[in-house]
């Protein structure tokens, strides 16, 4: 059976870091890619970062690229997201997903909700002062 499980949301002033955590069972991390995605009240779920499977490759949406980083313990079967900088518009519940898009090319890298198999529940980050 498969599982995502996030954790590490809260509460953060502007400027704060926080460390979101998705650990996954039911398959091995080099046979998924996995995607953080985002949504705050009222607005689209949206792609914020993706490692794929296998090499471990990183990608960002441009809105967090330099103060997010993805990265995976194969070991622990979890895959991190150190969030730094975090402003209030970061606000929002916070999914990790997977999918069995693992290898691709370029730039390119699958940021829609429809190519995803697998969800968490979602955790919760709050950036307010």
């Amino acid at each position: 059976q498969v599982q995502l499980v996030e954790s590490g949301g809260g509460s953060v002033e502007p400027g704060g870091s926080l460390r979101l955590a998705c650990a996954v069972s039911g398959f091995t991390l080099g046979d998924y890619a996995i995607a953080w995605f985002r949504q705050a009240p009222g607005e689209e779920r949206e792609a914020v970062a993706c490692i794929s499977g296998r090499e471990g490759h990183t990608y960002y949406a441009h809105f967090v690229e330099g103060r997010f980083t993805i990265s995976r313990a194969d070991a622990e079967n979890t895959v991190y997201l150190q969030m730094d900088s975090l402003q209030p518009e970061d606000t929002a519940i916070y999914y990790c997903a997977a999918t069995s898009k693992i290898s691709y090319g370029g730039s390119w890298w699958p940021s829609s909700i429809y190519e995803y198999q697998y969800w968490g529940q979602g955790t919760q980050v709050t950036v307010s002062s």
